[in-house]
Protein backbone atom coordinates (compact mmCIF):
# COMPACT_ATOMS: atom_id res chain seq x y z
CA UNK A 1 0.00 0.00 0.00
CA UNK A 2 1.23 3.76 -0.85
CA UNK A 3 1.53 6.14 1.52
CA UNK A 4 -0.38 9.74 0.55
CA UNK A 5 0.81 13.01 2.42
CA UNK A 6 -1.76 14.68 3.03
CA UNK A 7 -0.74 17.35 5.91
CA UNK A 8 -1.24 20.62 4.09
CA UNK A 9 1.82 22.61 2.37
CA UNK A 10 0.53 25.81 3.94
CA UNK A 11 -1.18 26.31 6.97
CA UNK A 12 -3.82 28.22 7.43
CA UNK A 13 -1.62 31.28 10.04
CA UNK A 14 1.07 31.82 6.87
CA UNK A 15 -1.57 31.74 4.42
CA UNK A 16 -3.33 34.73 6.11
CA UNK A 17 0.00 36.29 6.79
CA UNK A 18 0.84 35.93 3.24
CA UNK A 19 -1.91 37.31 1.94
CA UNK A 20 -2.18 40.27 4.63
CA UNK A 21 1.26 41.29 3.45
CA UNK A 22 0.34 41.24 -0.45
CA UNK A 23 -3.10 43.02 0.25
CA UNK A 24 -1.26 46.51 -1.22
CA UNK A 25 -0.06 46.34 -4.49
CA UNK A 26 2.22 49.61 -5.75
CA UNK A 27 2.11 50.87 -8.69
CA UNK A 28 3.97 53.16 -10.52
CA UNK A 29 1.62 56.31 -8.84
CA UNK A 30 -1.06 54.22 -6.84
CA UNK A 31 -1.46 51.98 -4.16
CA UNK A 32 -4.72 49.57 -4.41
CA UNK A 33 -5.95 46.90 -2.23
CA UNK A 34 -7.39 44.31 -5.15
CA UNK A 35 -8.94 42.34 -2.05
CA UNK A 36 -11.22 45.11 -0.69
CA UNK A 37 -11.60 47.18 -4.28
CA UNK A 38 -10.16 50.56 -3.59
CA UNK A 39 -7.24 52.51 -4.24
CA UNK A 40 -5.39 55.99 -3.52
CA UNK A 41 -3.41 58.07 -5.74
CA UNK A 42 -0.05 59.24 -4.51
CA UNK A 43 0.68 63.22 -5.71
CA UNK A 44 3.72 64.38 -3.56
CA UNK A 45 5.21 60.77 -1.91
CA UNK A 46 5.98 58.28 -3.07
CA UNK A 47 3.30 55.10 -3.67
CA UNK A 48 5.58 53.14 -1.60
CA UNK A 49 5.73 55.24 1.19
CA UNK A 50 2.27 55.72 1.42
CA UNK A 51 1.70 51.94 1.39
CA UNK A 52 4.28 52.15 4.34
CA UNK A 53 2.05 54.85 5.91
CA UNK A 54 -1.24 52.87 5.47
CA UNK A 55 0.68 50.04 7.36
CA UNK A 56 2.22 52.01 10.00
CA UNK A 57 -1.31 53.82 10.34
CA UNK A 58 -3.24 50.31 11.11
CA UNK A 59 0.06 49.41 13.48
CA UNK A 60 -0.22 52.55 15.59
CA UNK A 61 -4.31 52.91 15.81
CA UNK A 62 -5.45 49.29 15.28
CA UNK A 63 -9.16 48.53 14.74
CA UNK A 64 -10.26 45.18 13.79
CA UNK A 65 -13.42 46.72 12.34
CA UNK A 66 -11.85 49.37 10.31
CA UNK A 67 -11.04 48.46 6.43
CA UNK A 68 -7.97 49.48 5.42
CA UNK A 69 -9.39 51.93 2.86
CA UNK A 70 -9.72 54.54 6.14
CA UNK A 71 -6.54 54.30 6.91
CA UNK A 72 -5.58 55.23 3.32
CA UNK A 73 -7.85 58.30 3.51
CA UNK A 74 -5.94 59.11 6.38
CA UNK A 75 -2.68 58.64 4.91
CA UNK A 76 -3.96 60.61 1.47
CA UNK A 77 -4.33 63.76 3.99
CA UNK A 78 -0.76 63.89 4.77
CA UNK A 79 0.12 63.11 1.11
CA UNK A 80 -1.68 66.08 0.10
CA UNK A 81 -0.37 68.35 2.47
CA UNK A 82 3.50 66.81 1.44
CA UNK A 83 4.08 69.21 -1.23
CA UNK A 84 7.27 70.08 -2.74
CA UNK A 85 9.74 71.39 -0.80
CA UNK A 86 7.41 71.20 2.67
CA UNK A 87 9.13 70.12 5.43
CA UNK A 88 6.58 67.78 5.91
CA UNK A 89 7.38 65.44 2.53
CA UNK A 90 11.07 65.06 4.13
CA UNK A 91 10.12 63.67 7.45
CA UNK A 92 7.67 61.58 6.05
CA UNK A 93 10.03 59.97 3.05
CA UNK A 94 13.21 60.06 5.33
CA UNK A 95 11.08 58.53 8.26
CA UNK A 96 9.91 55.62 6.43
CA UNK A 97 13.14 54.87 4.07
CA UNK A 98 14.82 54.57 8.20
CA UNK A 99 11.96 52.13 9.00
CA UNK A 100 12.41 50.72 5.95
CA UNK A 101 16.31 50.04 6.97
CA UNK A 102 14.88 48.96 10.65
CA UNK A 103 12.82 46.47 9.41
CA UNK A 104 15.33 44.94 6.84
CA UNK A 105 18.40 44.91 9.15
CA UNK A 106 15.62 43.03 11.57
CA UNK A 107 13.55 40.83 8.98
CA UNK A 108 14.73 41.07 5.72
CA UNK A 109 11.80 42.96 3.89
CA UNK A 110 10.36 46.45 4.47
CA UNK A 111 8.22 47.58 6.79
CA UNK A 112 4.83 46.91 5.13
CA UNK A 113 6.07 43.77 4.16
CA UNK A 114 6.77 42.31 8.03
CA UNK A 115 4.06 39.92 8.60
CA UNK A 116 3.60 39.94 12.24
CA UNK A 117 2.36 42.58 13.64
CA UNK A 118 3.92 42.31 17.09
CA UNK A 119 7.33 42.43 14.96
CA UNK A 120 6.29 45.99 13.42
CA UNK A 121 5.12 47.24 16.44
CA UNK A 122 8.41 46.41 18.19
CA UNK A 123 9.77 48.84 15.16
CA UNK A 124 7.05 51.29 16.09
CA UNK A 125 8.32 51.46 19.51
CA UNK A 126 11.77 52.27 19.03
CA UNK A 127 11.24 55.24 17.57
CA UNK A 128 8.30 56.42 18.55
CA UNK A 129 10.53 59.14 19.92
CA UNK A 130 11.55 60.23 16.57
CA UNK A 131 9.25 63.56 15.02
CA UNK A 132 9.10 61.14 12.21
CA UNK A 133 6.94 58.72 14.19
CA UNK A 134 5.03 61.54 16.14
CA UNK A 135 4.38 63.82 12.82
CA UNK A 136 1.92 60.72 11.90
CA UNK A 137 0.36 59.96 15.32
CA UNK A 138 -0.56 62.96 15.96
CA UNK A 139 -2.14 63.63 12.02
CA UNK A 140 -3.82 59.86 12.12
CA UNK A 141 -5.61 61.23 15.44
CA UNK A 142 -7.29 63.35 13.42
CA UNK A 143 -7.52 62.38 10.20
CA UNK A 144 -8.40 58.91 10.98
CA UNK A 145 -11.00 59.93 13.34
CA UNK A 146 -12.55 63.00 11.61
CA UNK A 147 -13.97 60.64 9.04
CA UNK A 148 -17.79 60.81 9.46
CA UNK A 149 -18.41 57.45 7.98
CA UNK A 150 -16.57 56.04 11.19
CA UNK A 151 -18.28 57.14 13.66
CA UNK A 152 -21.29 54.95 13.98
CA UNK A 153 -18.75 52.40 14.26
CA UNK A 154 -17.71 54.00 17.40
CA UNK A 155 -20.26 54.71 18.85
CA UNK A 156 -20.34 58.51 18.18
CA UNK A 157 -23.51 60.66 17.60
CA UNK A 158 -21.24 63.88 15.90
CA UNK A 159 -21.06 67.40 17.33
CA UNK A 160 -24.22 68.37 19.44
CA UNK A 161 -23.75 72.30 19.85
CA UNK A 162 -26.26 72.59 16.86
CA UNK A 163 -28.38 70.60 18.27
CA UNK A 164 -28.84 71.91 21.78
CA UNK A 165 -25.69 69.78 23.42
CA UNK A 166 -25.25 66.66 24.72
CA UNK A 167 -27.55 66.71 27.62
CA UNK A 168 -30.61 66.97 25.30
CA UNK A 169 -28.99 63.93 22.89
CA UNK A 170 -28.85 60.76 25.17
CA UNK A 171 -27.19 62.40 27.96
CA UNK A 172 -29.38 60.74 30.12
CA UNK A 173 -30.01 57.07 28.50
CA UNK A 174 -27.68 55.18 30.18
CA UNK A 175 -29.67 51.69 31.16
CA UNK A 176 -27.08 49.47 32.62
CA UNK A 177 -26.38 52.03 35.48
Amino acid sequence: MRLIDRTPKVDRRSFLASTGAAALVVTSTSVLCPTESWGVEAQNLKPETVRTLIRMSRDIYPHDRLADRFYAVAVKGMDGKATEGAPLKATLEDGVAKLDEAAKAAHGVPYADVGWEHQRVALLRAIEGDPFFQTVRGDLVVSLYNQKELWPIFGYQGESASQGGYIKRGFNDIDWL
